[in-house]
Protein backbone atom coordinates (compact mmCIF):
# COMPACT_ATOMS: atom_id res chain seq x y z
CA UNK A 1 0.00 0.00 0.00
CA UNK A 2 1.42 3.39 -0.89
CA UNK A 3 1.78 6.42 1.01
CA UNK A 4 -0.32 8.92 1.16
CA UNK A 5 1.05 11.93 -1.07
CA UNK A 6 1.44 15.46 -0.57
CA UNK A 7 -0.06 16.97 -3.78
CA UNK A 8 -4.08 16.16 -3.53
CA UNK A 9 -4.42 18.23 -7.23
CA UNK A 10 -6.15 16.20 -9.73
CA UNK A 11 -7.03 17.11 -12.84
CA UNK A 12 -10.42 18.77 -13.62
CA UNK A 13 -13.48 16.38 -13.70
CA UNK A 14 -16.33 16.36 -16.36
CA UNK A 15 -19.42 16.92 -15.07
CA UNK A 16 -21.52 13.95 -13.54
CA UNK A 17 -24.38 12.55 -16.04
CA UNK A 18 -27.94 13.91 -15.53
CA UNK A 19 -31.38 11.87 -15.53
CA UNK A 20 -31.82 8.27 -15.25
CA UNK A 21 -28.03 7.60 -16.08
CA UNK A 22 -26.93 9.18 -13.05
CA UNK A 23 -26.90 12.34 -10.68
CA UNK A 24 -28.07 15.60 -11.86
CA UNK A 25 -25.45 18.10 -12.80
CA UNK A 26 -23.71 19.98 -10.53
CA UNK A 27 -23.81 23.91 -9.73
CA UNK A 28 -20.55 25.55 -10.68
CA UNK A 29 -18.57 25.67 -7.41
CA UNK A 30 -20.89 23.36 -5.55
CA UNK A 31 -17.71 21.64 -3.95
CA UNK A 32 -15.38 24.97 -3.76
CA UNK A 33 -11.92 24.29 -5.51
CA UNK A 34 -12.11 20.41 -4.84
CA UNK A 35 -11.64 18.54 -8.85
CA UNK A 36 -12.52 15.03 -8.70
CA UNK A 37 -12.67 11.74 -6.70
CA UNK A 38 -9.03 10.24 -6.31
CA UNK A 39 -8.32 6.70 -5.72
CA UNK A 40 -6.18 5.80 -2.68
CA UNK A 41 -4.95 2.97 -4.05
CA UNK A 42 -4.35 3.37 -7.94
CA UNK A 43 -4.59 7.10 -7.73
CA UNK A 44 -7.48 6.81 -10.65
CA UNK A 45 -9.40 9.58 -10.40
CA UNK A 46 -13.15 10.15 -11.47
CA UNK A 47 -15.90 13.01 -11.09
CA UNK A 48 -17.03 14.28 -7.87
CA UNK A 49 -20.61 12.86 -7.09
CA UNK A 50 -22.32 10.18 -4.59
CA UNK A 51 -19.39 7.86 -4.74
CA UNK A 52 -16.88 6.20 -2.50
CA UNK A 53 -15.30 3.37 -3.98
CA UNK A 54 -12.95 3.68 -6.95
CA UNK A 55 -14.71 2.57 -10.83
CA UNK A 56 -10.91 0.31 -11.24
CA UNK A 57 -10.07 -0.97 -8.23
CA UNK A 58 -12.28 -0.84 -6.05
CA UNK A 59 -10.19 1.22 -3.56
CA UNK A 60 -11.53 4.12 -1.01
CA UNK A 61 -11.64 7.54 -2.70
CA UNK A 62 -11.31 10.60 -1.32
CA UNK A 63 -11.23 14.58 -2.50
CA UNK A 64 -8.79 15.88 -4.83
CA UNK A 65 -8.21 19.76 -5.18
CA UNK A 66 -6.62 22.47 -7.51
CA UNK A 67 -6.36 24.98 -4.69
CA UNK A 68 -5.51 28.46 -5.25
CA UNK A 69 -3.15 30.86 -3.41
CA UNK A 70 -4.47 30.73 0.46
CA UNK A 71 -2.83 33.20 3.18
CA UNK A 72 -3.57 33.04 6.75
CA UNK A 73 -4.30 36.37 6.91
CA UNK A 74 -7.52 35.37 4.78
CA UNK A 75 -8.11 32.25 6.88
CA UNK A 76 -7.84 34.71 10.11
CA UNK A 77 -10.44 37.11 8.99
CA UNK A 78 -13.23 34.15 8.51
CA UNK A 79 -15.80 33.67 10.97
CA UNK A 80 -14.66 31.47 13.84
CA UNK A 81 -16.08 27.87 12.86
CA UNK A 82 -14.79 25.61 10.56
CA UNK A 83 -15.78 27.53 7.80
CA UNK A 84 -12.87 29.99 7.78
CA UNK A 85 -10.99 27.19 5.95
CA UNK A 86 -13.80 26.70 3.22
CA UNK A 87 -11.06 27.52 0.65
CA UNK A 88 -9.38 23.88 1.51
CA UNK A 89 -12.64 21.71 1.66
CA UNK A 90 -14.53 20.88 -0.51
CA UNK A 91 -17.87 23.12 0.07
CA UNK A 92 -19.00 26.33 -1.70
CA UNK A 93 -17.97 29.60 -1.17
CA UNK A 94 -21.30 30.75 -0.32
CA UNK A 95 -21.36 27.95 2.50
CA UNK A 96 -21.30 30.88 5.35
CA UNK A 97 -24.71 31.55 4.42
CA UNK A 98 -26.03 28.12 4.80
CA UNK A 99 -27.79 26.43 7.99
CA UNK A 100 -25.39 24.34 9.34
CA UNK A 101 -24.75 24.03 13.07
CA UNK A 102 -21.57 25.88 12.44
CA UNK A 103 -19.27 23.65 14.58
CA UNK A 104 -15.24 24.19 15.20
CA UNK A 105 -12.71 26.94 16.50
CA UNK A 106 -12.69 24.82 19.54
CA UNK A 107 -10.23 25.60 22.68
CA UNK A 108 -6.89 24.54 22.55
CA UNK A 109 -6.05 24.29 26.09
CA UNK A 110 -2.20 24.47 27.77
CA UNK A 111 -2.30 21.17 29.93
CA UNK A 112 0.50 22.21 32.24
CA UNK A 113 -0.83 20.19 35.49
CA UNK A 114 -1.69 17.27 32.86
CA UNK A 115 2.23 17.69 31.38
CA UNK A 116 3.38 17.68 34.74
CA UNK A 117 1.46 14.71 36.29
CA UNK A 118 2.65 12.44 33.25
CA UNK A 119 6.21 14.45 33.01
CA UNK A 120 5.26 15.70 29.34
CA UNK A 121 7.46 19.31 29.29
CA UNK A 122 4.81 21.28 26.28
CA UNK A 123 1.52 19.48 26.32
CA UNK A 124 -1.80 20.62 24.97
CA UNK A 125 -5.48 19.38 24.53
CA UNK A 126 -7.40 20.00 21.62
CA UNK A 127 -10.90 19.90 23.10
CA UNK A 128 -13.84 19.00 20.97
CA UNK A 129 -16.52 18.60 23.55
CA UNK A 130 -17.35 22.32 23.10
CA UNK A 131 -18.80 21.50 19.92
CA UNK A 132 -22.36 22.56 18.70
CA UNK A 133 -23.33 18.25 19.95
CA UNK A 134 -20.45 18.30 21.86
CA UNK A 135 -18.12 16.26 19.84
CA UNK A 136 -16.05 16.31 16.58
CA UNK A 137 -18.81 14.49 14.56
CA UNK A 138 -19.88 18.00 14.07
CA UNK A 139 -17.18 18.84 11.79
CA UNK A 140 -17.65 16.01 9.53
CA UNK A 141 -21.23 16.18 9.36
CA UNK A 142 -21.31 19.77 8.12
CA UNK A 143 -18.87 18.76 5.08
CA UNK A 144 -21.20 15.67 4.80
CA UNK A 145 -24.81 17.42 4.75
CA UNK A 146 -23.04 20.55 2.55
CA UNK A 147 -22.45 17.73 -0.17
CA UNK A 148 -25.80 16.14 0.71
CA UNK A 149 -27.70 19.13 -0.60
CA UNK A 150 -25.27 20.21 -3.37
CA UNK A 151 -25.63 16.31 -4.65
CA UNK A 152 -30.07 17.30 -4.18
CA UNK A 153 -30.54 14.32 -1.41
CA UNK A 154 -34.04 14.03 0.46
CA UNK A 155 -32.80 12.34 3.51
CA UNK A 156 -29.19 12.18 5.84
CA UNK A 157 -28.59 9.44 7.49
CA UNK A 158 -25.66 7.27 9.11
CA UNK A 159 -24.97 4.57 11.36
CA UNK A 160 -23.66 5.70 14.19
CA UNK A 161 -21.72 4.29 17.63
CA UNK A 162 -23.10 7.14 19.03
CA UNK A 163 -21.75 10.89 18.21
CA UNK A 164 -22.31 10.71 14.87
CA UNK A 165 -25.69 9.84 15.65
CA UNK A 166 -25.91 13.10 17.52
CA UNK A 167 -24.91 15.68 15.15
CA UNK A 168 -26.36 14.12 12.33
CA UNK A 169 -30.17 14.45 14.14
CA UNK A 170 -29.48 18.08 14.98
CA UNK A 171 -27.58 18.72 11.29
CA UNK A 172 -30.85 17.70 10.09
CA UNK A 173 -32.93 19.12 12.25
CA UNK A 174 -31.00 22.86 11.41
CA UNK A 175 -31.13 22.38 8.00
CA UNK A 176 -34.79 21.36 7.61
CA UNK A 177 -33.68 17.65 5.64
CA UNK A 178 -35.51 14.44 7.03
CA UNK A 179 -32.86 12.20 8.79
CA UNK A 180 -32.76 8.42 9.39
CA UNK A 181 -30.44 7.35 11.93
CA UNK A 182 -29.28 3.95 12.62
CA UNK A 183 -27.07 2.84 16.24
CA UNK A 184 -26.66 -0.38 17.66
CA UNK A 185 -29.26 -1.18 19.96
CA UNK A 186 -26.99 -1.38 23.43
CA UNK A 187 -25.50 2.43 22.98
CA UNK A 188 -25.44 4.35 25.91
CA UNK A 189 -28.44 6.07 26.98
CA UNK A 190 -27.52 9.22 26.50
CA UNK A 191 -26.27 9.01 23.21
CA UNK A 192 -29.75 7.55 22.17
CA UNK A 193 -31.86 10.83 24.19
CA UNK A 194 -29.22 12.80 22.48
CA UNK A 195 -30.06 11.69 19.01
CA UNK A 196 -33.52 11.18 19.87
CA UNK A 197 -34.44 14.65 20.73
CA UNK A 198 -33.88 16.45 17.71
CA UNK A 199 -36.96 14.65 16.52
CA UNK A 200 -35.43 12.61 13.26
CA UNK A 201 -35.95 8.77 13.06
CA UNK A 202 -33.99 6.52 15.09
CA UNK A 203 -33.32 3.24 14.21
CA UNK A 204 -31.89 0.55 16.82
CA UNK A 205 -30.51 -2.64 15.36
CA UNK A 206 -29.94 -5.80 17.18
CA UNK A 207 -26.21 -6.44 16.66
CA UNK A 208 -22.60 -4.74 16.92
CA UNK A 209 -21.39 -1.04 15.37
CA UNK A 210 -20.06 -3.52 11.95
CA UNK A 211 -23.63 -5.04 11.74
CA UNK A 212 -25.04 -1.79 12.03
CA UNK A 213 -22.91 -0.25 9.27
CA UNK A 214 -23.00 -3.27 6.76
CA UNK A 215 -27.00 -2.44 6.89
CA UNK A 216 -26.58 1.21 5.99
CA UNK A 217 -24.10 0.06 2.97
CA UNK A 218 -26.97 -2.05 2.05
CA UNK A 219 -29.67 0.65 2.29
CA UNK A 220 -27.26 3.54 0.81
CA UNK A 221 -27.04 0.85 -2.64
CA UNK A 222 -30.99 -0.12 -2.97
CA UNK A 223 -32.26 3.83 -2.23
CA UNK A 224 -32.51 6.68 -3.64
CA UNK A 225 -31.67 10.32 -2.43
CA UNK A 226 -30.10 8.94 0.53
CA UNK A 227 -26.90 10.40 1.77
CA UNK A 228 -25.48 8.11 4.15
CA UNK A 229 -22.72 10.60 5.51
CA UNK A 230 -20.00 7.51 6.36
CA UNK A 231 -20.80 5.43 3.46
CA UNK A 232 -21.92 6.81 -0.54
CA UNK A 233 -21.13 10.65 0.66
CA UNK A 234 -18.02 9.33 2.94
CA UNK A 235 -15.03 10.98 0.84
CA UNK A 236 -16.77 14.39 1.45
CA UNK A 237 -17.85 13.66 5.34
CA UNK A 238 -13.80 12.56 6.39
CA UNK A 239 -12.60 16.01 4.74
CA UNK A 240 -14.23 17.36 8.05
CA UNK A 241 -11.42 15.87 10.19
CA UNK A 242 -8.55 17.76 8.58
CA UNK A 243 -10.08 20.93 10.43
CA UNK A 244 -8.65 19.82 13.38
CA UNK A 245 -5.29 20.33 11.95
CA UNK A 246 -6.18 23.43 10.34
CA UNK A 247 -7.13 24.75 13.71
CA UNK A 248 -4.74 23.12 15.52
CA UNK A 249 -1.51 24.92 13.73
CA UNK A 250 -3.53 28.05 13.56
CA UNK A 251 -3.82 28.17 17.40
CA UNK A 252 -0.32 27.51 17.71
CA UNK A 253 0.68 30.09 15.45
CA UNK A 254 0.80 28.94 12.09
CA UNK A 255 2.85 25.64 13.03
CA UNK A 256 2.58 22.14 13.27
CA UNK A 257 2.92 20.35 16.79
CA UNK A 258 5.95 17.85 16.80
CA UNK A 259 3.68 15.34 18.14
CA UNK A 260 -0.25 14.57 18.21
CA UNK A 261 -2.36 11.92 19.85
CA UNK A 262 -5.47 10.62 18.26
CA UNK A 263 -8.02 8.49 19.12
CA UNK A 264 -8.64 5.88 16.44
CA UNK A 265 -12.11 4.13 15.52
CA UNK A 266 -12.43 3.70 11.52
CA UNK A 267 -8.90 5.83 11.53
CA UNK A 268 -10.41 8.04 9.46
CA UNK A 269 -10.21 11.24 11.80
CA UNK A 270 -6.21 10.12 12.22
CA UNK A 271 -5.43 9.92 8.84
CA UNK A 272 -7.19 13.28 7.89
CA UNK A 273 -5.28 15.02 10.37
CA UNK A 274 -1.94 14.09 8.79
CA UNK A 275 -3.84 15.00 5.53
CA UNK A 276 -4.28 18.62 6.75
CA UNK A 277 -0.98 18.92 7.60
CA UNK A 278 0.51 18.09 4.89
CA UNK A 279 -2.03 20.65 2.92
CA UNK A 280 -0.71 23.10 4.83
CA UNK A 281 2.89 22.78 4.34
CA UNK A 282 1.91 22.13 0.30
CA UNK A 283 0.36 25.61 0.67
CA UNK A 284 3.24 27.28 2.74
CA UNK A 285 1.32 27.92 5.61
CA UNK A 286 3.50 26.48 7.89
CA UNK A 287 6.95 25.37 7.71
CA UNK A 288 7.59 22.13 6.73
CA UNK A 289 8.56 20.42 10.07
CA UNK A 290 8.72 16.59 11.04
CA UNK A 291 6.01 15.73 13.20
CA UNK A 292 4.57 12.07 14.55
CA UNK A 293 1.40 10.38 14.77
CA UNK A 294 0.10 8.20 17.45
CA UNK A 295 -3.13 6.18 17.25
CA UNK A 296 -5.11 5.32 20.55
CA UNK A 297 -7.03 2.49 20.97
CA UNK A 298 -9.31 0.60 23.79
CA UNK A 299 -7.75 -2.91 24.43
CA UNK A 300 -10.95 -4.82 24.07
CA UNK A 301 -11.27 -3.27 19.66
CA UNK A 302 -7.71 -2.38 18.79
CA UNK A 303 -7.22 -4.30 15.61
CA UNK A 304 -5.20 -1.01 14.18
CA UNK A 305 -2.78 -1.54 17.53
CA UNK A 306 -2.43 -5.21 17.08
CA UNK A 307 -1.14 -4.86 13.36
CA UNK A 308 1.23 -2.15 14.22
CA UNK A 309 2.54 -4.19 17.12
CA UNK A 310 2.99 -7.74 15.06
CA UNK A 311 4.48 -5.53 12.29
CA UNK A 312 1.57 -6.36 9.67
CA UNK A 313 -0.19 -4.33 7.18
CA UNK A 314 -3.65 -5.98 7.16
CA UNK A 315 -6.29 -5.46 10.27
CA UNK A 316 -7.64 -8.12 10.82
CA UNK A 317 -11.74 -7.50 12.24
CA UNK A 318 -12.16 -8.03 15.80
CA UNK A 319 -15.11 -8.67 18.09
CA UNK A 320 -15.59 -5.46 20.18
CA UNK A 321 -15.76 -5.80 23.85
CA UNK A 322 -14.94 -1.89 25.83
CA UNK A 323 -16.66 0.85 27.63
CA UNK A 324 -15.49 3.33 24.40
CA UNK A 325 -18.32 2.06 22.78
CA UNK A 326 -17.74 5.44 20.38
CA UNK A 327 -14.46 3.68 19.25
CA UNK A 328 -15.46 0.16 18.75
CA UNK A 329 -15.35 -0.10 15.58
CA UNK A 330 -13.90 -3.85 14.75
CA UNK A 331 -13.47 -3.61 11.11
CA UNK A 332 -12.43 0.26 10.81
CA UNK A 333 -11.89 1.00 7.40
CA UNK A 334 -8.88 3.37 7.52
CA UNK A 335 -7.20 1.01 9.34
CA UNK A 336 -4.39 0.46 6.81
CA UNK A 337 -3.81 4.16 6.29
CA UNK A 338 -3.63 4.13 10.21
CA UNK A 339 -0.76 2.31 9.90
CA UNK A 340 1.04 4.30 7.12
CA UNK A 341 0.95 7.49 8.63
CA UNK A 342 1.73 6.13 11.83
CA UNK A 343 4.64 4.09 10.30
CA UNK A 344 5.91 7.10 7.83
CA UNK A 345 6.25 9.60 10.62
CA UNK A 346 7.97 7.61 13.23
CA UNK A 347 4.76 7.47 15.60
CA UNK A 348 2.77 4.54 16.94
CA UNK A 349 -0.27 2.88 17.31
CA UNK A 350 -1.18 1.21 21.63
CA UNK A 351 -3.76 0.51 23.71
CA UNK A 352 -5.14 0.59 26.94
CA UNK A 353 -7.64 -1.53 29.23
CA UNK A 354 -10.94 -0.14 30.46
CA UNK A 355 -9.67 0.73 33.90
CA UNK A 356 -6.79 2.83 32.06
CA UNK A 357 -9.66 4.50 29.79
CA UNK A 358 -11.07 5.17 33.72
CA UNK A 359 -8.33 6.37 34.90
CA UNK A 360 -7.45 8.47 31.80
CA UNK A 361 -11.07 10.39 32.30
CA UNK A 362 -10.52 10.69 35.77
CA UNK A 363 -6.78 12.15 35.15
CA UNK A 364 -7.76 14.56 32.61
CA UNK A 365 -10.80 15.92 34.61
CA UNK A 366 -9.05 16.03 37.95
CA UNK A 367 -5.83 17.75 36.21
CA UNK A 368 -7.36 20.38 33.66
CA UNK A 369 -10.94 20.88 34.32
CA UNK A 370 -11.94 18.86 31.58
CA UNK A 371 -14.14 16.11 31.37
CA UNK A 372 -13.72 13.35 28.76
CA UNK A 373 -16.15 10.80 26.86
CA UNK A 374 -14.57 7.08 26.71
CA UNK A 375 -12.67 8.10 23.66
CA UNK A 376 -10.92 11.11 25.40
CA UNK A 377 -9.87 8.50 28.11
CA UNK A 378 -8.54 6.23 25.26
CA UNK A 379 -6.44 9.00 24.72
CA UNK A 380 -5.10 10.49 27.95
CA UNK A 381 -4.20 6.79 29.00
CA UNK A 382 -2.38 5.79 25.73
CA UNK A 383 -0.63 8.93 26.39
CA UNK A 384 0.49 7.83 29.75
CA UNK A 385 1.51 4.45 28.30
CA UNK A 386 3.16 5.94 25.62
CA UNK A 387 5.39 8.41 27.80
CA UNK A 388 5.78 5.12 30.09
CA UNK A 389 7.02 3.00 27.61
CA UNK A 390 9.47 5.70 25.75
CA UNK A 391 7.85 5.36 22.43
CA UNK A 392 6.59 9.50 22.62
CA UNK A 393 9.22 12.30 23.53
CA UNK A 394 8.21 13.86 26.43
CA UNK A 395 10.33 16.74 25.63
CA UNK A 396 8.45 17.36 22.44
CA UNK A 397 5.49 20.04 22.03
CA UNK A 398 2.60 17.84 22.09
CA UNK A 399 -1.31 17.88 21.67
CA UNK A 400 -3.59 15.06 22.42
CA UNK A 401 -7.41 14.89 21.44
CA UNK A 402 -10.23 14.61 23.55
CA UNK A 403 -13.28 14.32 20.92
CA UNK A 404 -16.46 14.00 23.22
CA UNK A 405 -18.01 15.57 26.07
CA UNK A 406 -17.89 12.80 29.67
CA UNK A 407 -21.64 13.73 30.19
CA UNK A 408 -22.30 11.18 27.21
CA UNK A 409 -20.90 8.43 29.03
CA UNK A 410 -21.57 8.75 32.85
CA UNK A 411 -21.81 4.76 33.18
CA UNK A 412 -18.32 4.93 32.59
CA UNK A 413 -17.02 6.20 35.97
CA UNK A 414 -19.92 5.77 37.53
CA UNK A 415 -18.47 3.82 40.27
CA UNK A 416 -15.44 5.61 40.68
CA UNK A 417 -17.05 9.06 41.73
CA UNK A 418 -19.20 9.99 44.66
CA UNK A 419 -19.34 12.58 47.53
CA UNK A 420 -16.62 12.66 49.52
CA UNK A 421 -18.92 12.76 52.26
CA UNK A 422 -22.36 13.13 53.40
CA UNK A 423 -23.26 15.06 56.80
CA UNK A 424 -26.18 17.01 58.81
CA UNK A 425 -26.17 20.42 58.17
CA UNK A 426 -24.10 21.16 61.15
CA UNK A 427 -20.96 22.91 61.74
CA UNK A 428 -19.77 20.47 63.95
CA UNK A 429 -20.22 17.70 61.34
CA UNK A 430 -18.17 20.37 58.80
CA UNK A 431 -15.68 20.42 61.47
CA UNK A 432 -15.42 16.56 62.05
CA UNK A 433 -14.62 16.23 57.93
CA UNK A 434 -10.85 17.82 58.36
CA UNK A 435 -11.65 20.33 55.74
CA UNK A 436 -11.25 23.79 57.44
Amino acid sequence: MSAPVVDHSVPAAPAAPSGPAGPAPLRPGAFGNATGLVCRECRSTQPLGPFYACGECFGPLEVGYDFPVVTREQIEAGPKNIWRYQPLLPVPADITGSRSTEPGFTRLVRADNLGRELGVRDLWVKDDSGNPTHSFKDRVVAVALSAARELGSTVFACPSTGNLANAVAAAGARAGIRTVVFIPHDLEPAKVQMTAVYGGSLVAVRGSYDDVNRLASEIAGEEDGWAFVNVNVRPYYAEGSKTLAFEIAEQLGWRIPAQVVVPVASGSQLTKIDKGFQELIALGLVEDTPYRIFGAQAEGCSPVSAAFKSDHDVVRPVKPATIAKSLAIGNPADGPYVLDVARRTGGAVEDVSDDEVREGILLLARTEGIFAETAGGVTVGTLKKLVETGQLDPERETVVLNTGDGLKTLDAIASRVAPTATIDPSYSDFRSLGLH
